[in-house]
């Protein structure tokens, strides 16, 4: 199912994209070289279309990306091993850990050597 989500996400990035370069802005926009699509449906109603196509496309990828973080969610409630949550678990496991054993200097020193002489 998550990966359905994401296929959906993914698609209504697509369109929306195309459907925001197709407008009309200030600048003419791809919108200018339909202008045969707004001699059928008239100037002001393809501008409506196209904002009413964009607020729908932007809630519905709202929507989608809110079901899909509900996909994402371990059932332990332990995350991979990224980000802050994790990283403040093992320090908090280290903390708790008991010390290593303290181990005995050798009973013999290690031989020193005559600094060499100029």
């Amino acid at each position: 199912m998550g990966s359905l989500i994401s296929i959906l996400i993914i698609v209504v990035s697509v369109l929306l994209i195309l459907v925001v370069l197709v407008q009309n802005s200030k600048g003419g926009g791809l919108a200018s070289s339909f202008s045969s699509s707004n001699q059928v449906m008239g100037v002001r109603k393809t501008a409506d279309f196209l904002e009413k196509a964009t607020w729908t496309l932007a809630a519905t990828l709202l929507v989608l990306c809110v079901i899909s973080t509900s996909f994402n969610k371990t059932t332990s409630g332990v995350t991979d091993g990224t980000g802050v949550e994790s990283v403040s678990r093992k320090k908090a496991a280290d903390d708790t850990a008991p010390p290593a054993e303290k181990t005995e200097a050798p009973a013999t020193p290690a031989p020193v050597s005559p600094a060499p002489t100029n």
